[in-house]
């Protein structure tokens, strides 16, 4: 009954098709309750340290209810930006309603979207690394699947890595930073693999092409199927999504960093180079992505036994409260610098 607790994850689709149905101001239902209802919930709720006996975890690997959970995310967000997109496009909206709109399904295609292709993307089955890749088309952020899973984990707490941000590096900058230089990044490792298995740029296994053709074709379809305004909306959703993203990226990793050893190879990813947070609520909305330094330690590990570690940094907050934070810079600074562990002060100055 206690894993039922994941069906959570499904309130910001449920509060978007509310939205769209009602419409006026109650387009802006997702947000104030992600961003604002849920913060002050996660104030009140426990930190939740406890970890899976060997038991629980083998019991949970092998329950299928877990990954379906995952799955059924494709078909919930295809059919709400079906919904969106019919009713903006037949609907006249008022600019107030057009932003509520963007809002409530640019958090969706980040949170079950991105967040949902994240977990997958890291699986064996193919099919399932393909779920993942299509839950990134409708943030257009399809190379984020060849830079994360190829370089992020390679790099993450290192100087080299785009979505590792600086100590006292603000989020604007560090958006700018990461969104660019890992799109950049993306191409650069499809073009050492196109070259390392000595296929054309224009073979069918060139990703990055693929999902440039992809991506360029998703807004096309939506345009002559509904309306060019329609497409512009959809990208707007897309940078909202995408957005989001960088900020959790932001978050993750922020100011912690890998010693360089005398070889000029940095230390092995350790789990105090990710922050951690265990407050319940933004833990299970977000399929427990909030116990990062455990899936950097361990990246092949399903979100449903991800564990606490004692030695991870922790964020003061669950993630809905710091992504807001991070928004302040000064805030964000006076609230996480306490917390950023000083040898890694040192390494960002050295």
């Amino acid at each position: 009954m206690n894993d039922l607790k994941y069906l959570s994850a499904y309130l910001v689709p449920v509060l978007c098709v509310i939205g769209i149905s009602k419409m006026d101001y109650w387009l802006y239902l997702t947000p104030v309750a992600i961003f604002i209802f849920v913060p002050i919930v996660e104030l009140w709720m426990p930190s939740l340290t406890k970890n899976l006996s060997e038991e629980e975890r083998e019991s949970k690997v092998k329950n299928k209810f877990f990954d379906v959970l995952l799955w059924l995310n494709l078909p919930i967000i295809a059919g709400i930006l079906y919904y969106g997109f019919y009713t903006y496009s037949n609907t006249a909206f008022e600019t107030y309603e057009t932003i509520g709109l963007i809002a409530s399904l640019g958090i969706l295609v980040g949170s079950n979207g991105i967040n949902v292709a994240h977990e997958l993307g890291h699986r064996q089955d193919s099919w399932e690394r393909f779920l993942g890749k299509a839950l990134l088309l409708p943030s257009l952020y399809m190379h984020f699947y060849i830079e994360h899973n190829y370089h992020h984990h390679l790099k993450a707490a290192t100087p080299e890595d785009p979505a590792t941000a600086r100590y006292n590096e603000n989020l604007y900058a560090f958006w700018f930073r990461s969104v660019f230089q890992q799109y950049c990044s993306a191409w650069r490792i499809q073009m050492k693999l196109n070259k390392a298995a000595n296929r054309s740029f224009f073979s069918v296994n060139n990703d990055m092409l693929w999902f440039t053709v992809i991506k360029i074709t998703y807004l096309m379809v939506i345009g002559l199927v509904f309306n060019w305004w329609t497409a512009a909306l959809a990208v707007g959703i897309a940078v909202l999504g995408f957005s989001l993203l960088e900020i959790i990226n932001y978050l993750e990793h922020y100011g912690l960093l890998r010693a360089m050893k005398k070889s000029g190879r940095y230390e092995v990813v350790r789990e105090r180079h990710s922050w951690n947070s265990n407050h319940a609520l933004g833990r299970i909305m977000l399929y427990e992505l909030t116990r990062h330094s455990d899936h950097h330690y361990r990246a092949s590990k399903k979100y449903q036994v991800l564990d606490y570690h004692d030695i991870s940094p922790q964020l003061p907050y669950g993630y809905p409260t710091m992504m807001v934070i991070a928004l302040v810079p000064p805030l964000w600074f006076k609230v996480v610098n306490k917390h950023v562990p000083k040898e890694m002060i040192e390494l960002a100055s050295s």
